[in-house]
């Protein structure tokens, strides 16, 4: 092999039966063991049911000479487009440098290629859209019809990062799947040079820990278990040991191929076949390889959390979604939640969590199309979703994911949650958020361990009136609480009073819910006056009526209501549930 090949990865991603298989062939000149739907289940279904692989090497674009670096090799990750298959897309983009959309030029945009373009958005920089069976048009309105199908894809793309994307018409197997091999594909290589001309040489990192995506596991008897995937991270060389983290073991490493090429290392980036001593290959289908104890199993996460717009419904507090985190797609419980109103302008920080901020609890996710306003229970008002001053969206949300199940995964990796349950024959988006994993937590008990760090808090209102005052000092509230409320646990907190004094709860008074609050600096002459009418009625029954009174509806009211207000936090995960207010 004269000097080391350049490897980038191409997804051919679009929705169902619009060609992307017969691309894949028609670009490749070097199969993979993965490639061209040679699972016994895609050929007889005429679908592929997984990620497929091959490649084409082209003479690296710009090579200095004497660099070492001559070839550029193109893998080409061909992802299924049935709409059950949608975690097996999910697992093929995160690994992709460029994707190619495929379209169906007779059907324009459907709805997987919709959701493969979102997955696109999330995952990957660039975009070539291609105009597959172009053949299938005719040929005296082809052009018209190839031109007319353009103007509708640049339309499609003008609201997304991919504005202004290339967009290629091809015919990758004329005739149709039955033609004879005869038929040349046509466009195939102004699709290579128009690939070419779009591909970045993605930076290659080869310091941090050995991590690969594995995508395929076979054995070959008399030489061990071999995994084909794609390294993230870090590098791998002959002799090294690596861990199957799935499986709890560490095995050594006995010989790697790129694309049927032996090798002695590989660095991120490039896709390999590394051939272990023998273990069952049913044991880990897809999963990740990695330097040992480089990689940890995590019960739930700290997530920073970005709506997809496309998704309809709002994203809710205790809800569960699809979470898919490399190749593993398990069930998460949600609870999100934004900064505190003090920090609502703060930067995002895609790169760690802070534990010693202060959080605010949210119903949902906070966006501008889902501003609801503050829901009422009784006496009582929280901060619910969109309640932020003005109404303002923070510039970062963050979730606590809880899965159903371990799952083994880096830091800071891509996280996309679904509703993989929804009906697939309806024209919606599954896909509705995606986030950056900022926070792994192992301890199976990070409920009791870790959670009470977390200071995620409810803000609490309670709106109450003044019923009569008692003295200078001191005056009875009501309806602040209901009658069966331990007022006990409120004793000591402050209320604030309509006209300006504040005052602090003293006690309990009676049975019914009210109670008596000690004002410090004393009622002001105004607040007296505005409160004397209700103290002079009261005064003129007698003290054995004053319960039934208290009770009754009809009773005289100040000239006007002095309204109270009781504010407090209380932290979602404080295992003694204290009411906190601020000084």
């Amino acid at each position: 092999m004269a000097g080391r090949r350049v490897n980038v990865n191409v997804g051919v991603l679009g929705h169902i039966d619009s060609g992307k298989t017969a691309l894949a062939r028609a670009l490749s000149t070097t199969a993979s063991t993965a490639a061209f739907d040679k699972q016994p289940q895609s050929r007889e279904r005429g679908i592929t049911l997984d990620l497929g692989f091959s490649c084409f090497i082209v003479p690296l674009p710009g090579a200095e000479p004497g660099t070492g670096d001559t070839q550029l090799q193109v893998t080409l990750v061909d992802c299924p487009g049935h709409a059950s298959l949608i975690r097996t897309i999910i697992g093929g983009a995160q690994i992709i440098d460029l994707m190619m959309l495929v379209i169906d030029v007779t059907k324009g945009m459907q709805t997987q290629s919709a959701e493969c373009l979102v997955i696109g958005q999330i995952a990957c920089q660039k975009l070539v859209v291609v105009l597959n069976k172009i053949d299938l048009l005719a040929e005296g309105k082809r052009q018209a019809a190839i031109d007319k199908m353009t103007k509708k894809m640049q339309k499609t793309l003008e609201n997304t990062k991919f504005r202004g994307a290339p967009i290629i018409p091809v015919a990758a197997k004329p005739g149709g799947p039955e033609a004879p091999e005869t038929e040349a594909p046509q466009g195939i290589s102004e699709l290579i040079e128009l690939l070419k001309s779009q591909i970045s040489i993605p930076a290659r990192d080869p310091s941090g820990p050995f991590l690969m995506s594995v995508d395929h596991c076979f054995s070959i008897k008399g030489q061990g278990t071999v995994m084909t995937g794609t390294i993230l991270s870090g590098t791998v060389s002959l002799g090294d040991s690596v861990e199957i983290p799935a499986l709890k073991v560490v095995k050594k490493v006995k010989s790697m191929q790129m694309f049927h090429t032996p090798v002695t290392s590989a660095i991120q980036g490039d896709r390999l076949g590394i051939c272990v001593t023998q273990f069952d290959p049913k044991l880990l289908e897809r999963g990740l390889v990695c330097a040992p104890e480089s990689l940890h199993t995590i019960h739930a996460a700290l997530i920073s959390v970005e709506k997809i717009p496309y998704f309809r419904g709002p994203l809710q507090t205790k809800a569960k979604f699809h979470i898919t985190v490399g190749h593993e797609t398990v069930m998460g419980r949600m609870l999100f939640f934004s900064p505190a109103p003090d920090n609502l302008d703060l930067e995002p920080t895609l790169d760690s969590f802070d534990l010693s901020r202060e959080y605010l609890f949210q119903e949902q996710y906070l966006c501008k199309d889902s501003m609801p306003t503050a829901k009422e229970g009784g006496d009582e008002v929280d901060r619910k979703a969109g309640d932020t001053p003005g109404g303002q969206c923070p510039q970062q949300q963050w979730a606590l994911v809880e899965f159903e199940k371990p799952v083994t995964c880096p830091r800071l990796c891509l996280v996309i949650g679904s509703r993989l349950d929804a009906d697939i024959h309806t024209n919606t988006c599954r896909l509705a958020f995606h986030g950056v994993l900022l926070q792994g937590l192992e301890d199976k008990n990070y409920t009791e361990s870790f959670l009470p760090a977390l200071r995620v808090y409810k803000l609490k209102h309670k709106h109450g009136l003044v019923e009569r005052v008692m003295d200078d000092y001191s005056v009875i509230g009501r309806s602040l609480f209901k009658k069966e409320t331990n007022i006990q646990l409120f004793v000591g907190l402050k209320v604030q009073l309509s006209t300006g004094e504040q005052g602090i709860i003293d006690s309990a008074f009676g049975q019914s819910g009210k109670f008596k609050i000690h004002i410090p600096g004393g009622l002001s002459p105004e607040s007296k006056k505005i409160l004397t009418p209700t103290f002079k009625k009261r005064n003129r029954t007698g003290r054995g009526e004053t319960t039934k009174q208290e009770e009754g509806t009809e009773r005289p009211e100040p000239m006007q209501p002095v309204t109270l207000s009781l504010s407090f936090k209380r932290y979602v995960f404080d295992t003694q549930k204290r009411m906190v207010q601020t000084p």
